[in-house]
């Protein structure tokens, strides 16, 4: 298939919606958007944000799951060349505290509620703290209704309109610091990467490719989302992963791509309704995992074809995946070559020599990345770049001779839990907010259906009673739910170095003994 010619994203939904206006981009539980009617609401959002001030280089927030409501505020702001920082609907408020002001957003577009949370309202309470924000915009309420009731925005004079080389979004990741680091990202880098995720699929515009995955995350809204609207194909949305819901929606819309995680694809098998019938339609898709993983989504769940990924935020999601086409044998046990236009090396992560094919060293990436953390993760730039222009993953490979990577594990501390990275120093750090807490280390734990399991041990302070419901009651209040710890464990001291640092290698030790009943 040939590549989109536009270089920004608004730009491609009207390519697209020029090819075949009626083709249905969107589709849910409740109805279907047609590209035209896409493009058509996004001018309009854009004809409102110009109204109330906004143009090329502001931004706004999102904090929303997955809704047309997301996408229309999404395109509408690309328009403009005004960059979207979306939020986890998972934050809590003082996390949202956080990134609002890292993020320096002027406009927050949230839902008034969010399960039993007044997200609005809670936002509000906060506003005071905020200098840069002047709005806060519910989505499923009257004032969002206006912005998409607005004068349709016209073609802006050169210069005012968004550029390619702007950024497009500003992704919250998790990293090893105790904060969130900000990854912006730029539209036609992150079209032509999702392009090329896509051909490995072999997407074309009759694919309908189901996103049950948050649109939040790079693995939705430059992933996904750009994998689907390059090839012109059809966006089958789910507001948040259900697994009865999500096979309604394969069987009903006849989805033929899932993107899933082993955890997702767990759900989906264990459902009391699930058959195999249920999702005949699958032929393609993505996921990660070990290569049980891969094969339990292949034969299991039905997508045959489905791929292999690596990848991280930074690289917009994903920089190696392994083709379709390949024989499924080979998709599991790697996660394939680079994309075009990437390149991928082995160091050595101690003396940075350079490592031969099958040897194993740290993961170096070069091509479509982001062009550096911005915010108050901007200062850790120095530390994941290299001067020939390479990002240091952490992650642990190898190149094999065919030139696929293989990956290998980690050599920084992150917790993958379900999928999602968790940085040990913020559950830290939440945990010693606690006054019944003198020291904590956290690490992660090998797990059957997590991938890995956050565990945290705990050195009580003097009086202090040893409660781990308790404990989590605390975490619940300033972490999102999936960074809590899953076990916690007592103990007097904790292996530390002589400068009084956490010896992590001796905790995730530690953490293996324990949780399988090991512990002293």
């Amino acid at each position: 298939m040939h590549a989109p010619y536009s270089r920004t994203v608004y730009d491609l939904l009207r390519e697209q919606a020029a090819k075949a206006p009626d083709r249905p981009f969107l589709l849910t539980a409740e109805g279907s958007v047609a590209y035209g009617e896409m493009a058509a609401r996004a001018a309009a959002v854009a004809g409102g944000l110009a109204a109330d001030g906004l143009c090329r280089g502001d931004r706004i927030g999102l904090l929303s799951d997955n809704r047309p409501e997301w996408l229309e505020a999404f395109f509408g702001a690309a328009a403009l060349g005004v960059v979207v920082a979306p939020f986890s609907t998972w934050s809590t408020l003082p996390e949202l505290e956080f990134l609002l002001a890292d993020a320096g957003v002027s406009h927050l577009f949230t839902l008034q509620r969010y399960g039993d949370r007044d997200l609005a309202a809670g936002v509000q309470a906060m506003a005071g703290g905020l200098p840069a924000l002047r709005r806060v915009v519910p989505l499923d309420g009257e004032a969002f209704q206006q912005f998409r009731a607005a004068t349709p925005i016209a073609e802006a004079p050169p210069g005012a309109r968004a550029s390619a080389a702007d950024p497009l979004v500003l992704l919250y990741t998790s990293g090893s610091s105790s904060r969130p680091k900000a990854v912006p990202l730029l539209p036609y880098a992150a079209i032509e990467n999702g392009f090329n995720i896509g051909e490995r699929q072999g997407l074309g515009p009759e694919d309908r490719v189901l996103v049950s995955i948050p649109l939040f995350w790079s693995y939705g809204a430059v992933n996904a989302l750009m994998a689907t609207l390059s090839h012109g194909a059809t966006l089958v949305l789910q507001p948040r992963f259900e697994p009865e819901g999500a096979l309604d929606l394969i069987e009903r819309h006849r989805a033929t791509s899932i993107y899933t995680l082993p955890a997702m694809t767990n759900a989906l098998l264990a459902a009391e309704t699930f058959s195999p019938a249920r999702t005949a339609s699958l032929r393609t898709g993505v996921t990660i995992g070990a290569p049980q993983d891969v094969m339990r989504a292949a034969t299991e769940l039905g997508a045959a074809e489905i791929c292999n990924i690596y990848g991280q935020t930074e690289s917009y999601g994903n920089c190696c995946v392994t083709p379709h086409d390949w024989p499924l044998e080979r998709r599991a046990v790697c996660q394939g070559p680079p994309l075009p236009g990437v390149t991928i090396r082995i160091r050595d992560p101690e003396t940075g020599a350079a490592m031969a094919a099958g040897e194993i060293g740290e993961i170096e990436v070069r091509g479509y990345l982001t062009p550096g953390y911005a915010g108050d993760s901007a200062r850790h730039n120095g530390e994941v770049f290299t001067a020939d222009g390479f990002f240091r993953t952490g992650d642990l490979g190898a190149l094999r001779p065919d030139g696929a990577i293989a990956y290998a594990g980690r050599r920084s501390e992150m917790i993958k839990r379900s999928g999602i990275n968790v940085s040990p120093a913020e559950v830290e750090e939440a945990l010693q907010q606690s006054a019944a807490v003198g020291l904590a280390g956290v690490a992660g734990v090998a797990d059957a259906d997590k991938g890995e399991i956050i565990v945290a041990f705990v050195v009580p302070r003097p009086g202090a009673q040893e409660d781990a419901e308790a404990l989590r009651g605390h975490c619940r209040s300033l972490l999102s739910s999936y960074k809590l710890p899953d076990r916690i464990f007592f103990r007097r001291e904790l292996p530390l170095t002589p400068t009084g640092k956490l010896m992590r290698r001796e905790l995730a030790a530690l953490a293996a003994d324990a949780v399988n009943g090991d512990a002293g």
